[in-house]
């Protein structure tokens, strides 16, 4: 059953360093949303945002960015993405340390007991980052998808970008690692409490076994006993 153990927490090990990958190339990219470029075929220009810049493109190649200029005349919506996508890529910083600490295969984090441990609290900081990428992801996709589909909105209309996807895909990776991780200390608890059941039986039967022997022993001497009683009286 170790084997096995330890090759599902290496497979969790690595979607969980693909995911937290994942999250840190949709923090930093700009496409999170973009304009279509089947409506700029006269000017073969497009306009793409993201978290940090705001990013113009052309048909032959030139791009130019923008940084957005101060946090305070931001979205509310573009704030809580920032916060919460922070909060995934630190998640899975300390996730994949702990994980890469708690892991059956290494040999640092000490027993087994505590490497299990290790790893389910590794687990829940992936799972925990996949769920804040996740929302974020969806909160994002949310504001575009409502914002094009309004027909009151007569402002640019924008279409899902290529980091929503990034995003969507590291969240589940990580959360699918999280959850592998965290079954880990539940299949040490069960061999715990496997074991301990076998010691118990073991000492019961052990001990029902000198019962046996000493019973045995004293019926054969009661039985020596009273052949060398009959013995006697026959003579008599």
């Amino acid at each position: 059953m170790k084997p096995i153990m330890s090759t599902l927490q290496i497979l969790a090990f690595l979607g969980g360093i693909i995911g937290f990958g994942a999250n840190i190339g949709a923090t930093v990219s700009n496409e999170w949303k973009i304009t279509s470029r089947a409506s700029s075929v006269i000017t073969a220009t497009w306009v793409f945002q993201g978290l940090w810049m705001n990013c113009a493109g052309n048909a032959i190649g030139a791009v130019h960015c923008r940084r957005h200029h101060t946090i305070f005349k931001l979205e509310s919506y573009i704030q809580v993405c920032r916060g919460l996508m922070i909060a995934s890529v630190c998640l899975g910083f300390f996730g994949a340390i702990l994980a890469l600490v708690g892991m059956k295969c290494t040999k640092i984090g000490g027993s087994d007991k505590t490497k299990a441990r290790i790893a389910c609290l590794a687990g829940l900081n992936f799972i925990i980052g996949g769920l804040s990428s996740l929302t974020a992801c969806s909160l994002y996709a949310h504001r575009i998808t409502s914002e094009f589909f309004d027909p009151a909105f007569i402002a640019q209309k924008y279409e899902l970008g290529a980091a929503l996807f990034i995003g969507w895909a590291g969240s589940v990776l990580s959360i699918l690692g999280g959850v592998v991780f965290c079954f880990s200390l539940a299949e040490e608890g069960t061999h715990a409490r496997t074991g301990y059941t076998y010691s118990g039986a073991s000492f019961i039967s052990s001990r029902t076994k000198a019962q046996n022997r000493a019973g045995d022993l004293k019926s054969s001497r009661e039985n020596g006993f009273s052949a060398k009683q009959f013995g006697k009286n026959a003579y008599v």
